[in-house]
């Protein structure tokens, strides 16, 4: 089994979901008593996002570029960023490490084509819906793409960093995403990209009349099928 280095902390709440899901999935393919073998950093999630909202990305990518090379140092055999919005600098953090990152846009396209699915609604912070580098990784893979409109756009982003990051999960919150989930599905999505690690602690399946793609699963299940080849 090779070692799995997670940069996360962005937020804990849902690092703690990777960490969960990772052991999970060994213990099932391997039975017994056995877990992954892994090393974590979890960074302080207050200073990424001041720099986020300052758009202070280079200066950002630099912070998890050195993470990165203390998990290489540590023994890590392949990275995963713990996040789907900091993938926006995963440049930085590949070009700092000799071993694999996995990139959660990939394993996303991958879970969407092993479905059959072709066009996408995507949640996510407000960074990752309306920037390019998550869409047009996507687009690269030959999926389409639609984002909410500007105001459920707005209601995604405020739930996840006043709420969800928070750990806060209200139904209040859950009803408004499942009315925006249905407004993607009406514009023609045939699935749903959970594209924020917090997402999952809020909707999940039963939530959308479309299959959805939770994207902290599907990455840690990428991971764990690495390590273990």
């Amino acid at each position: 089994m090779r070692t799995i280095g997670m940069l996360g902390g962005m937020s804990w709440e849902s690092t703690a979901e990777y960490y969960r899901l990772a052991n999970e999935l060994v213990r099932d393919r391997l039975g017994g008593l056995h877990s992954a073998r892994l090393v974590l950093v979890s960074v302080d999630f207050a200073e990424i996002e001041v720099l986020q909202v300052q758009g202070e990305w280079e200066r950002a990518g630099e912070l998890l570029a050195g993470h990165a090379r203390s998990l290489q140092a540590a023994g890590a055999e392949l990275v995963v960023l713990c996040t789907n919005t900091m993938h926006k600098v995963v440049g930085a953090v590949e070009e700092a490490v000799d071993v694999p990152v996995l990139h959660i846009g990939d394993a996303t396209a991958a879970a969407a084509h092993a479905q059959g699915l072709t066009r996408l609604g995507l949640l996510g912070t407000a960074f990752t819906m309306e920037q390019t580098f998550y869409r047009d990784r996507l687009a690269a893979a030959g999926l389409e793409v639609l984002v909410p409109d500007a105001a459920d756009r707005a209601t995604v982003h405020r739930i996840i960093y006043e709420e969800l990051v928070l750990g806060v999960v209200t139904e209040e919150s859950r009803a408004a995403y499942r009315e925006v989930i249905g407004r993607l599905v009406a514009a023609g999505a045939d699935g749903v990209v959970l594209g924020c690690t917090e997402i999952e602690l809020l909707v999940g399946p039963d939530d959308s009349a479309v299959p959805v793609l939770p994207t902290t699963r599907i990455h840690v299940e990428a991971a764990v099928e690495q390590a273990l080849r």
